[in-house]
């Protein structure tokens, strides 16, 4: 059971969401970053985005994606996603291995964090977005 699980504090790791230029289109995507002098293994990463719009509540599909191996100091794209999403909060829930300890963490993009006065270079991608620690 997950209550079972001695789960450690999550360092050296963080999620962006950063534009890119494709072939002169603008395409938002999500990333992780990992600082850690140590790869990490069978990353996992489920998002969501849910919040109220015009009055209604509204949800996203709950997308999961999965990373074998996530070098030391590396990154890696893991998904697009649309603008139109941003007036939501965007969830990620990552978890991973570093040898046999099991870390986790709960990103969460609230609604507004996309602003344009939120964007900055995010230095570890070269990219200009928002970073999440």
């Amino acid at each position: 059971m997950k209550k079972d699980i001695d789960f450690h504090p999550v360092t050296g790791v963080k999620l962006a969401i950063a534009k890119d230029y494709v072939n002169g289109n603008e395409e938002w995507s999500v990333y992780i970053i990992n600082l850690n002098l140590i790869e990490l293994n069978t990353v996992m990463i489920t998002s969501k985005g849910y919040g109220i719009i015009d009055g209604e509540q509204r949800k996203t599909s709950t997308l999961r994606h999965m990373i074998e191996q996530l070098g030391s100091q590396s990154i890696a794209k893991v998904e697009p996603i649309d603008p139109s999403v941003f007036v939501l909060n965007n969830e990620f829930w990552v978890s991973y291995y570093i040898l046999d300890q099991i870390f986790d963490k709960k990103f969460i993009f609230t609604e507004g964090s996309m602003d344009p006065s939120h964007i900055r270079m995010i230095p570890e991608l070269g990219l200009e977005g928002v970073l999440h620690g």
